[in-house]
């Protein structure tokens, strides 16, 4: 099962916590990768991380630094290939079965510009294909890169404090 795997990974995690760091990280890359994120349940294992860190087991800063590389990159590699391909990507799955994805996403970025590269990592089926689109659409690589890594550190933030803080305050309390 699915949730005995999340368990075998927190308990290998907290046993060497040095590869929580790389875990995340690669976690937060496969998440924000175009078609692999639907195949990839990556928002357990990060939470059951945020717990950790509440539970003392793991830091905050190294985990939150880890998985805000991980999207950015993961981001990144996104859209270079959008800006790379954008003639034959139209031609690839998903986007070839669904064709309306690419002129909902001009459409999208039309009306919240680079402030839409920061909105879309919060909404799970614009999360991975926004950048895409921005490299389909060519959209300034700098303003995409500064809206992508302050998108990654408040998505890897705000992904990760519920454990890291509520598990905490939780233990607090009860004692």
């Amino acid at each position: 099962m699915l949730s005995d795997r999340f368990i075998q990974l927190a308990e290998f995690v907290r046993q060497h916590g040095a590869w929580a760091p790389p875990i995340a990280g690669l976690l937060a890359f496969l998440k924000s990768f175009p078609v692999v994120s639907v195949f990839i349940p990556a928002t357990a294992p990060l939470l059951a991380l945020g717990a950790l860190i509440g539970a003392g087991s793991l830091d905050f800063v190294p985990i939150w630094i880890a998985v805000s590389l991980g999207a950015a990159l993961g981001d990144v590699l996104s859209y270079w290939l959008g800006y790379h391909y954008r003639d034959g990507i139209r031609h690839v799955w998903p986007l070839s079965r669904y064709p309306e994805t690419l002129p909902r996403g001009e459409a999208f970025f039309r009306r919240w510009g680079v402030l839409g590269i920061v909105l879309a990592r919060f909404f799970g089926p614009l999360r991975a294909s926004a950048p895409i689109v921005a490299g389909v659409f060519e959209m300034p690589f700098v303003p995409f890169q500064v809206a992508n890594i302050l998108g990654a550190l408040l998505w890897a933030g705000i992904l990760l404090a519920p454990g890291a803080f509520g598990f905490g305050i939780a233990r607090d309390w009860m004692r």
